[in-house]
């Protein structure tokens, strides 16, 4: 496949990778975006309303006929695990360019995709300098709290139905709680992806847990009392009987917009739930207190 640089108009399937052509200066080369409503970019949103951006549709089944005349020079696109194939734009002879940085099990190797964008969009040396900047913010956090002996427990997520899917032992977050001086119950577990498992085993294993910290989507913050009133049990946690619960609200926050190239920034958020004696009067940029 022959894909010609600099891309000036590109078909892009996700946030996050409209979030790596703004932070390089080049988001006048997104020609059109998939899944718009799952895009929380305001200049992504304003430019399809003036129609400079095109709205392609549904990423599973996009309008076929608007990436045709939009004659784009790539289609920039999250793999589809076990979808066998991207289905009729496979054959537009539009180059397809897969980005797997969500398979990347450590911060700063899903960060350092970056540099593949700026190799794709001619910003090389501005791709460079960033990923250099936010290495050298996360190392220094990690630094801040390396000679910490005391390693609070901690818990991550929630039930989803009958499930409750904890982050694997060897994934992204499980290794961001251990650069931020946090001991996970799943250290030792192999997997890179999600462990689906029953309110019984992880309560079996992490009732103790000093901390329990989960991401949901409401268009209000929660409290424990409606984190309680949605599944009574939760309440047996020791984390919840001592009001150590922290919440990410999607809803009101970029966090997937902004912590594929920015880990650091929740890195500082961990450190300051785990260790705020570290960073005195600031404030979590995603996470939130759970109020009674």
């Amino acid at each position: 496949t022959v894909v010609r640089t600099p891309l000036s108009k590109s078909v892009i399937y996700s946030s996050v990778h409209c979030g790596l052509m703004d932070n390089l200066g080049v988001f006048s080369s997104i020609g059109g975006v998939c899944d718009l409503k799952y895009i929380k970019l305001p200049a992504v949103h304003e430019a399809c309303r003036r129609g400079i951006i095109v709205d392609c549709g549904d990423g599973m089944n996009p309008d076929m006929e608007r990436i045709i005349d939009l004659h784009p020079d790539a289609i920039l696109l999250s793999p589809f695990e076990n979808s066998g194939g991207y289905g009729r734009i496979e054959k537009l002879d539009i180059p397809i360019i897969e980005c797997a940085d969500y398979m990347e099990n450590t911060p700063l190797g899903r960060a350092e995709w970056i540099r593949l964008i700026g190799l794709f969009t001619g910003r090389e040396s501005q791709a460079d300098s960033l990923f250099a900047a936010i290495e050298r913010q996360y190392t220094e956090l990690c630094q801040r709290v390396s000679g910490i002996k005391n390693r609070p427990t901690v818990i991550a997520e929630k039930k989803t139905g009958s499930t409750w899917f904890v982050p694997g032992g060897n994934s992204y977050m499980a290794r961001l709680f251990a650069d931020a001086g946090a001991d996970y119950f799943w250290k030792d577990d192999k997997h890179a992806g999600s462990l689906a498992l029953s309110f019984e085993s992880v309560f079996d294993k992490a009732q103790s847990a000093d901390f329990w910290l989960f991401k949901y989507s409401a268009p209000t913050d929660i409290t424990l009392r409606t984190l309680a009133s949605e599944y009574s049990p939760y309440s047996r946690f020791i984390a919840f009987e001592k009001g150590l619960v922290f919440g990410c609200n999607l809803t009101s926050n970029r966090f997937f917009e902004e912590v594929p190239l920015h880990p650091d920034l929740l890195l500082k958020d961990f450190i300051l739930i785990f260790h705020p004696d570290l960073f005195p009067g600031e404030r979590c940029r995603y996470y939130h207190h759970l109020q009674p």
